[in-house]
């Protein structure tokens, strides 16, 4: 891969709408309208239990707001006027909305005040831990930080761009362009459907990238590493990844090249370092030739 095309995209905020689309996590809308005047910005959720029992301090207004079992025991445990006053209390605050989980069943007090305020009420048939970690999933991938990079992915067939996003902070995962899908254009034959002509086991949708690949012109004046201690690195949506320039000529196979950079790096996430081993078996062998010469020295015989 080379460096990026351009800056960094990613999405900033998505409508309430495109939420309920998702067809996994099975929303169907409580309220009349589906249109939030906030739109979702974060991939956090927040329990508004507190809240409506009374504490109300750094309540998380720009969150989802997901209520489960224990939430909804806690409002059938009051009184009405008690109901009301714990509704009023989670609805004075504009959230971008509120998903019930369970299959749970709402208060009409809850749901008619949402719907005054323009806050969608949603509810799923999933228990509320998998599906709070389905929509953080969904999210995280939404609102990942993300950059089109000019290069190839290995097993992904992304030929000349590669979109390359960040997950959980330090993780990169790349996947072809959704134009080019898993075309690859080939000078003087034109344009292949590798999935076509190989198989769906012969690509991927997506794979994580751990070592870049950079290939350059043959410079005879250019100083080309050939032991490999030193690890040089370079930096993705500051992400920092093992960087290998190879310098190339006519004659030389680029892809059993690259399998065996890949292979390579995999032995040493394993915990071999071929080069440290050469060094360590280099010094073993001066330290041994060193000996041999001292005993031929001392021998008068």
């Amino acid at each position: 891969m080379s460096k990026p095309d351009g800056g960094t995209d990613s999405v900033k905020e998505i409508p309430v709408s495109r939420l309920a689309e998702q067809k996994e996590m099975e929303l169907t809308l409580l309220t009349a309208s589906i249109d939030s005047p906030v739109p979702i910005t974060v991939s956090d959720i927040n329990r508004p239990g507190l809240a409506m029992a009374g504490f109300v301090e750094n309540f998380l207004v720009e969150r989802i707001q997901v209520i489960g079992q224990t939430e909804v025991a806690l409002l059938e445990s009051l009184t009405p006027q008690g109901r009301y006053e714990a509704v009023k209390r989670l609805l004075q605050f504009q959230v971008p909305c509120i998903v019930v989980a369970k299959g749970l069943e709402l208060p009409s007090e809850l749901i008619e005040g949402a719907g005054q305020r323009g806050i969608p009420v949603l509810r799923t048939p999933m228990s509320t831990t998998p599906f709070i970690h389905e929509l953080t999933a969904y999210l995280d991938d939404v609102f990942a930080p993300t950059v089109a990079i000019h290069g190839s992915l290995v097993d992904v067939v992304a030929d000349d761009v590669v979109t390359v996003k960040r997950r959980h902070a330090s993780v990169l995962i790349g996947q072809a362009n959704q134009t080019l899908g898993h075309y690859m254009e080939i000078r003087g034959i034109g344009l292949l459907d590798l999935q076509s002509i190989f198989g769906i086991r012969a690509i991927r949708f997506q794979k994580r990238i751990e070592v870049e690949v950079r290939l350059e012109d043959w410079d005879n004046g250019e100083a080309y590493e050939r032991i490999g201690l030193d690890d040089k690195l370079t930096s993705h949506l500051e992400v920092k990844i093992p960087i290998v320039t190879v310098p190339i000529n006519p004659g030389k196979n680029i892809t059993v090249i690259g399998e065996v950079i890949a292979l390579n790096y995999l032995v040493k996430a394993y915990g071999f370092d071929p080069a440290r081993e050469f060094e360590r078996r280099h010094s073993e062998m001066l330290g041994k030739n060193a000996r041999l010469q001292r005993l031929a020295r001392d021998d008068s015989e």
